[in-house]
């Protein structure tokens, strides 16, 4: 089963008629061959960014992005620090010098966080996470990068169940045989929905098939059971969209932030008071008493301003997300950092020729501007609309105003901006 989208980036239709179509409204596994161009994203890019994950570590650079080595379905911890320090390999000589790295004929180099360390990738399989946002949606989570290298037998995973929906991209140049089980199936065959590791041969005739060539990508639904499995080496890159429960978000940011501001208990306040010693023959009544009532209290100040607070949160997480390209934000993000210094370093005139860097947004909202997830503060009769829209479309010389350039400083230290020439060179 298969089909192509016949164009980069695929467009809005794509998304709203053909995804949905095809995959029976995003409940099933697709193949779309010959979709991802050279171009924008191949195996010698990911071996690039695996490379930089490598100088970061020589120079004892703290990074999001990692590197996880598997032999056969075994993580190896152990080699992490082999292949990371080694001398780099030959042109042309990646497969035999892991082999020699990991003492084994077969391996498996996992990435993550690839978008982090590769303005390549990030730029070209940025355009397929754009045209997605565009005519799907945005997922709030933003979207991530895993790289899978190697000429292993099957993913170190096993047959395990994808959490998120997602597209693997395939670069070959081997082929990689894919099979999927929806949930309910996968439970029936094998009484569980734990991963399955070892001979898993038996169930692999009860899976839907699809080979993966160079250039191709497989749609992914969530909450499917999956593995990979590869005679020959190749390289794919997976990407999850990440969108989370509702719940979750609400756990994990906008409840944390609201009680702490209904909770606050600052020094000199009737809130920052010490309680009172409790007599011991009283026993703990008391002090319950009194913990549940400014509990009560809290909550329910906390369910009045619950609307404000997630309306706040849903702003900074929507305009971080699409300002990042629909990437996830990292704070230890190699790309950017490096970015920063070459932005940084380079002459910063009347007639210098900025844009903003691909595949990032710069965004303006009120007094807030967005850039490569990072937010400051924006006077918007400073950075105009027309401003806005000429950074994001293509370099742009900078006028001779002093708040101007002090602006466009403050947004180069977010790595969200390049300078294409400067005045010199483009007289």
């Amino acid at each position: 089963m298969s089909s192509s989208t016949g164009a980069w980036p695929p467009p809005r239709a794509f998304w709203t008629d053909t995804l949905p179509e095809k995959t029976f409204g995003m409940t099933r596994p697709h193949l779309f061959k010959g979709v991802v161009p050279a171009s924008a994203a191949n195996a010698d890019a990911v071996l690039d960014g695996f490379a930089a994950i490598r100088r970061a570590h020589t120079a004892g650079q703290e990074i999001t992005a990692n590197a996880r080595v598997y032999v056969g379905e075994a993580e190896r911890p152990d080699l992490v620090e082999t292949v990371l320090s080694a001398d780099g390999w030959p042109r042309g000589g990646f497969t035999a010098w892991m082999q020699e790295q990991v003492g084994a004929e077969r391996f498996s180099l996992v990435l993550n966080t690839l978008e982090s360390v590769s303005p390549p990738l990030a730029a070209g399989l940025g355009e397929l996470v754009g045209a997605l946002i565009d005519g799907w949606g945005v997922p709030a989570g933003g979207a991530e990068l895993v790289a899978f290298v190697g000429n292993y037998s099957g993913t170190a995973f096993g047959v395990h169940e994808g959490y998120e929906n997602a597209f693997l991209t395939h670069y070959g140049p081997g082929t990689k045989n894919f099979y999927c089980w929806p949930a309910e199936v996968y439970r029936k065959l094998t009484g569980s929905t734990a991963p399955l590791f070892g001979d898993y041969t038996w169930l692999l005739e009860h899976g839907e098939h699809f080979a993966l060539e160079p250039g191709d990508a497989l749609f992914l639904p969530e909450r499917v059971f999956h593995v990979g499995r590869q005679s020959e080496f190749s390289v794919s890159v997976a990407i999850p969209l990440y969108t989370f429960p509702d719940a979750a978000i609400a756990r994990a940011w906008v409840a944390p932030d609201l009680l702490d501001t209904v909770l606050a208990s600052k020094p000199d306040t009737d809130a920052g008071r010490p309680s009172p010693m409790q007599p011991l023959p009283g026993g703990p009544g008391e002090l319950a008493r009194r913990l549940g009532e400014v509990t009560a209290a809290a909550l329910t100040a906390a369910a009045e301003q619950a609307a404000a607070a997630a309306d706040q949160h849903a702003h900074q997480r929507w305009y971080t997300v699409l300002s990042n390209g629909g990437w996830q934000h990292s704070d230890q993000d190699l790309a950017r950092d490096e970015a920063v210094a070459a932005f940084a370093a380079a002459p910063l005139t009347p007639g210098t020729n900025v844009a903003v860097r691909a595949p990032y947004r710069l965004i303006v909202t009120g007094e807030q501007a967005f850039l490569r997830g990072y937010e400051t503060a924006a006077d918007p009769a400073v950075l105009t609309p027309d401003l806005v829209e000429r950074l994001n479309t293509g370099p742009t010389p900078l006028p001779n105003d002093p708040q101007v350039l002090d602006v466009i400083r403050t947004l180069g230290a977010t790595g969200g901006l390049t300078v294409t020439t400067s005045p010199e060179e483009s007289a």
